[in-house]
């Protein structure tokens, strides 16, 4: 995004936080909101960052995005938690979870809280420095039972949502930080092209007859996202996307078999303190190793290095928090409107 101009990351924070505002959060919720879809953006996931506010926006006039209250406890048994989130913001809710595990884990030494009935969470990315930054790894899963978008290996219809899991974990340097799907693409993504007439470099979808495509078209007309793999080794993202959504579903006693409509998700975090194993300094002796061991590694022709997960969006981060972040074209200016009819004033770029 070179010719975008670039934009103050706690403006746009105080921007998304009066958007929501103005759309009936409480101060804390909307903060929550609008520092993870910020953070996206300053990671460089642009198409989970504040590309997603307008939508969120939507769902809270409409109240399929719930303004009032807290989860419902569904179990505490101290380590393991689970919750209702009652259609509750996703962002405020796994931060809330992490608030809690933080609070816990050196008691417990792992802390795993499972939420029903979330909202959208949004980029898993944007949560793990908390983890990292605390000495901790951070396992997130999210699942979207509302959502059929995945076709099982084999299958010419969709079933799965994208399944996405992250996990963060210190090395001494800076953490690695992975976030992937069990679907080689994901919906965001292929809406994204969609809108601007473009397609993916591969054939990453099938149309409805099960024929491979590179056309983002044919998720709307029937078509369905591939697993992990393809149509060589897709069992393998098939494989990752039942034990997710068991992780996030089955855990947290909801999911497809409720039938929900509307935008949902269904999470599983895990909190895990490595002084409660063999130590941080033996976790990062071990971490650290192997991270500088891939780095060390040569890189294949047309390769210029070798990076790890994280790597360039950690990179991309401090970038955004010095000179300011540049946003994707196009997002700003779907923000006009709600903008004005919230009766919130835009921000300002960077001279």
């Amino acid at each position: 995004m070179p010719d975008t101009p670039r934009h103050d990351p706690a403006a746009l924070v105080a921007f998304a936080t009066a958007l929501c505002n103005a759309a009936g959060l409480d101060t804390d919720k909307a903060g929550a909101v609008a520092r993870t879809l910020v953070e996206s953006d300053l990671l460089g996931h642009v198409t989970h960052g504040l590309a997603l506010l307008p939508k969120y926006l939507d769902d809270l006039a409409a109240g399929t995005m719930r303004k009032e209250g807290g989860p419902e406890v569904v179990r505490d048994l101290g380590a393991c938690v689970t919750w209702n989130g009652r259609r509750l913001p996703g962002a405020w809710l796994v931060h809330r979870a992490l608030d809690l595990a933080l609070e816990r884990v050196g008691t417990y030494g792992t802390v795993t809280i499972a939420i029903g009935d979330s909202h959208h969470i949004g980029c898993l990315a944007a949560y793990l420095t908390r983890a990292t930054d605390a000495g901790c790894m951070l396992v997130l899963n999210s699942s979207a039972p509302g959502a059929k978008a995945v076709a099982p290996h084999g299958a010419r219809q969709a079933v799965l949502s994208p399944d996405p899991v992250a996990a963060g974990f210190p090395t001494g340097g800076d953490p690695v930080m992975l976030d992937v799907s069990a679907s080689i693409t994901t919906i965001n993504m292929a809406n994204t092209l969609l809108r601007q007439g473009r397609r993916y470099p591969a054939d990453w979808l099938q149309d409805t007859d099960g024929n491979p495509s590179n056309d983002p078209a044919v998720l709307s007309a029937g078509g369905s996202l591939l697993p992990a793999g393809g149509m060589d080794h897709g069992q393998k993202g098939y494989a990752w996307a039942l034990m997710n959504e068991a992780l996030t579903q089955g855990l947290s006693g909801y999911g497809r078999a409720d039938e929900p409509k509307g935008q949902t998700a269904s999470v599983l975090l895990q909190l895990i303190d490595p002084n409660a194993f063999a130590g941080i300094d033996a976790f990062t002796r071990q971490t650290g190793h192997t991270a500088a061991a891939c780095r060390a590694a040569t890189p294949r022709p047309g390769v210029g290095k070798v990076r790890l997960p994280g790597e360039s969006g950690l990179a991309h981060r401090r970038d955004a928090v010095a000179q300011g972040v540049r946003l994707a074209p196009g997002i700003l200016a779907a923000l006009e409107g709600p903008a004005g009819k919230l009766g919130v004033p835009m921000p300002q770029a960077l001279s």
